[in-house]
């Protein structure tokens, strides 16, 4: 058989300055400083991908996980024709829609409508092709009054929106999908997963990357684990899930987060982060009130009318159990009052109806729709056990995660109407 995708020994090379020059004015003098006897910046090489081999067959729909810095997105990219190898080399045999990361492709100073058009000649789509699926992609990406504006005016949801729709509505033969759905909000992740379920039941190949691991054993049969630029374990989805998270590097615990990886333009971040349970206490309980506590650096004040913080709480495999977001309180003080460096937000829920066990915190700060920072699935926290329902027992992991408090009561009927036996009423 003839594969969709091949790649033998493919290998990507980096190579990192200690003090890469941001301007020309920097460059000259760091060469005339050479010249005149300094030291040459240090160089180093990073293999972001290295002897990679793999085979994808037409149809299959393949998830690749591994951590960050693992070469998810290099191996991808290498596919889509964007980043050439260093070594070994890649087939792929049909027409390729890429959703690599939030606007690929797309011309800031077109519009929305543009783009669609452009997007769709770069994956060799003829403009009648466009035209038949233009409404459904404009429909899908929810952006109708935003149509003619230029895309460098849409928010990063916009952006995602519209590409995801241009990408898996062009009839690709091959998708290959990053983990820019991340960027969306939660009701067009799912959508957009509805979306790539139906593209993988049509016949085309898929690759899937995400850390959404609930995601990934949902649409994929077959599973890429990638560690260290390198293919760890290749088989079937469940056992490659079960392989990275025996191999996951240690979750960040509630405290300080100066070390963790995060996403975001800046200017403000995440500092600490606590989880407190009754009494402010370090112990949460299933079902128990929780406070979660953060503090904030920022390079400058930051008006909270403008600012929507999110707090994410997901299982172990990455799926969203609940969401809170400064937003959805009509009460919230935020919006009223300025971040500034070293601020404190508190978000408190008087009652957390989860079962017991550990859980990972995913954290956002937006102002005016532009991501400051974003720390994703890296935070972990513990709910201990309580006696949620007042009857000694709580749901195993098979009946579910959520906690829902519940009345029973028997409601006696009427006493039933004595009717004569018939040789009674013979009798009468």
């Amino acid at each position: 058989m003839i594969e969709a995708i091949r790649t033998h020994e493919l290998g990507k090379r980096f190579v990192i300055r200690s003090k890469p020059a941001r301007t020309l004015g920097e460059a000259t003098i760091a060469r005339m400083r050479f010249a005149l006897g300094g030291r040459r910046l240090r160089r180093r090489e990073f293999w972001a991908l290295r002897d990679v081999s793999i085979d994808v067959s037409p149809g299959e729909v393949v998830g690749i996980v591994g951590r960050n810095g693992a070469g998810k997105s290099t191996l991808l990219r290498m596919l889509a024709g964007i980043t050439d190898p260093t070594e070994g080399y890649a087939e792929v045999r049909g027409r390729v829609g890429a959703l690599l990361e939030v606007g690929t492709g797309f011309h800031p100073e077109l519009s929305g409508r543009d783009n669609v058009y452009l997007n769709g000649a770069i994956l060799g789509m003829r403009r009648s092709e466009i035209a038949r699926r233009f409404d459904e992609i404009v429909a899908f990406a929810e952006i109708e009054e935003f149509l003619e504006t230029p895309v460098k005016r849409y928010s990063s949801g916009m952006y995602v929106r519209l590409a995801f729709a241009v990408a898996a509505h062009l009839d690709p033969e091959i998708l290959l999908v990053d983990e820019v759905l991340s960027v969306g909000d939660q009701a067009f992740q799912e959508k957009s997963l509805g979306r790539i379920h139906e593209v993988t039941q049509s016949g085309r190949t898929v690759l899937f990357v995400s850390h959404n691991l609930a995601s990934v054993l949902r649409l994929c049969e077959r599973g890429i684990l990638l560690d260290g630029g390198q293919v760890a374990f290749e088989g079937p989805m469940t056992e490659t899930v079960e392989r990275y998270l025996s191999t996951r590097p240690q979750l960040h615990d509630t405290g300080d987060l100066s070390d963790v990886h995060r996403e975001g333009r800046g200017g403000l971040r995440f500092r600490t982060l606590e989880v407190l349970g009754p009494e402010g206490g370090a112990n949460v309980y299933a079902g128990g009130p929780v406070e979660f506590r953060a503090t904030f650096a920022a390079d400058r004040p930051v008006s909270g009318r403008q600012l929507k913080l999110t707090i994410g709480i997901n299982s172990q495999l990455g799926d969203r159990l609940a969401t809170l977001v400064t937003s959805w309180d009509p009460a919230s003080t935020v919006r009223a009052g300025e971040v500034v460096d070293g601020t404190t937000v508190r978000c408190s829920v008087p009652e957390l109806p989860l079962r017991p066990g550990k859980y990972l915190l995913s954290l956002a700060a937006e102002r005016a729709g532009e991501l400051l920072d974003e720390v994703d699935g890296q935070i972990e926290f513990e709910l201990s056990p309580s006696d949620f329902f007042g009857a000694g027992e709580l749901p195993s992991e098979s009946q579910g995660a959520v906690l829902v408090r519940q009345r029973w009561e028997l409601e006696e009927s009427a006493r039933p109407v004595s009717v004569p036996r018939a040789h009674d009423l013979r009798g009468t």
